[in-house]
């Protein structure tokens, strides 16, 4: 390996720059990922509104079977929030929903009915959507991964992020990145295993990559408590908002400090690296810089192909 993999598809630091076109694209892919995020909450609405229809008024609301749920949401009550009421609080909120905001819209109160369940999903979607950059962020970084492995003729395992159970590579992979939190893989004959967000002991804090020379069962029986263990760790911000890309270098720039420090302290330096998708010209400026001296091994623009290609080839002969 290179001592310096970053030279592979980084010439300077502007390289890393993320550019007008590539901030444009993230922002559509954002808007397309909240409407395909959105679209359940849609048709529950509309599921909402047609049962709700036959109700003549408001109160006729309570005798209609199935929708309680939906009234709890127009009443602006959560799902998190409905597991620590009783069955008396959901009957008022119900019932104060019905007496100050549906029997004063009249004959619109379904139309009342709905909109306020959207508001409330709405709320919800919001949640979802504050880390969505770095949801679709992993997405592509994983593709690119599983890609340079395929092509290679390197059979891999991935982990399910809910289950937590690994499974083994099928000739139909499309689609795994939107349930993966893991890769193992075999490099020249020895074990390769990348787990997304996972909090270090040796570090206290969550890291958003980590690569270990274990396989997942031995990684499993060490509880990540062996230091030896990690190749390399790095952090993926995903955010495009080019106003917040400061913030997101100054948080990944403290993390990277926080596992060289801890690592060093176990008498390990592993390779650390950063991907971006919101690289400004002072931050490219700094992290060239870290690169140079040798703090960083390896960065890369998530927006830019090739760079993402380079980095991916990296972390699988690693």
């Amino acid at each position: 390996m290179p001592s310096r993999p970053y030279r592979n598809h980084l010439r300077f630091s502007d390289d890393l720059v993320t550019t007008y076109e590539a901030t444009r694209a993230g922002f559509v892919a954002l808007a397309l990922e909240k409407n395909r995020r959105a679209t359940p909450y849609v048709a529950e609405a509309r599921a909402l509104q047609a049962a709700a229809s036959q109700a003549r008024t408001p109160a006729d609301l309570l005798t209609i079977k199935g929708i309680e749920s939906g009234l709890l949401t127009a009443a602006g009550l959560s799902d998190k929030a409905l597991v620590h009421l009783l069955p008396e609080n959901k009957a008022e909120a119900i019932n104060g929903l019905i007496k100050n905001f549906l029997e004063p819209a009249g004959e619109k109160f379904v139309e009342e009915l709905v909109f306020r369940f959207l508001l409330t999903r709405g709320d919800a979607l919001g949640g979802s959507m504050r880390n969505i950059g770095g949801v679709l962020a992993q997405r592509k970084l994983t593709r690119a991964i599983i890609s340079t492995l395929t092509i290679a003729g390197i059979r891999y395992r991935w982990q399910h992020s809910k289950t937590r159970q690994w499974a083994d590579m099928t000739d139909d992979d499309s689609e795994i990145e939107f349930s993966l939190r893991g890769l193992s893989w075999e490099s020249e004959g020895k074990p390769c295993t990348l787990i997304y967000n996972l909090i270090v002991p040796l570090v206290k804090n969550n890291v958003d990559m980590c690569l270990f020379n274990l396989s997942p069962d031995e990684l499993q029986a060490t509880m990540y408590r062996s230091a030896k263990s990690y190749i390399a760790l790095g952090e993926l911000k995903g955010g495009i908002d080019p106003a917040g890309a400061d913030e997101h270098w100054k948080t990944a720039r403290a993390a990277l400090d926080r596992i060289r420090e801890a690592l060093s302290n176990a008498r390990h330096s592993p390779y650390t690296f950063f991907i971006g998708a919101a690289i400004e010209k002072r931050m490219a400026t700094e992290i060239w810089d870290q690169l140079e001296k040798g703090l960083l091994t390896n960065a890369a623009n998530l927006n830019d192909p090739n760079q993402i290609a380079s980095v991916s080839r990296w972390l699988c002969i690693l």
